[in-house]
């Protein structure tokens, strides 16, 4: 039953990661219009669980990055953050890159729902076929 606990573990792990990813990717929508916001992203890495060649490697986010690419200036001279030339900062979100983004992280987490759904079925069939 070992390993399908340890199935279980992993797309668990997918799960979260996946939906810390589409956090994110929320708040970069919710802030596209903000002046001075930089796009945030989320880099994925893998832990390892136990010792030796058994060890179970679980996908975790690795810190949370900001995009460095420049922000656009945007002329509007009655805007309040507006200087001299009448020239702001935006935000460097692109919303077609954040749906991609959304897009990608919505199947990752049904393949790993999925995954989820099949070890468990599995397990309870076993289970069935061990009390006959």
């Amino acid at each position: 039953m070992s390993h399908f606990s340890d199935s279980l573990s992993l797309s668990a792990s997918g799960l979260k990661a996946q939906s810390q990813r589409l956090q994110h990717v929320s708040e970069n929508i919710a802030n596209a219009n903000t002046p001075g916001y930089r796009r945030k992203t989320v880099s994925f890495r893998s832990e390892a669980e136990g010792l030796g060649t058994d060890a179970l490697r679980h996908v975790t986010t690795g810190p949370v990055g900001l995009d460095r690419s420049a922000l656009p200036k945007i002329h509007d001279p009655g805007h309040p953050l507006a200087d001299d030339t009448g020239h702001y900062e935006g935000s460097n979100v692109s919303l077609v890159i954040e749906m991609a983004d959304a897009r990608e992280a919505q199947r990752s987490y049904e393949a790993n729902l999925k995954m989820f759904e099949q070890a468990r079925q599995m397990s309870s069939r076993l289970l069935e076929l061990l009390r006959r």
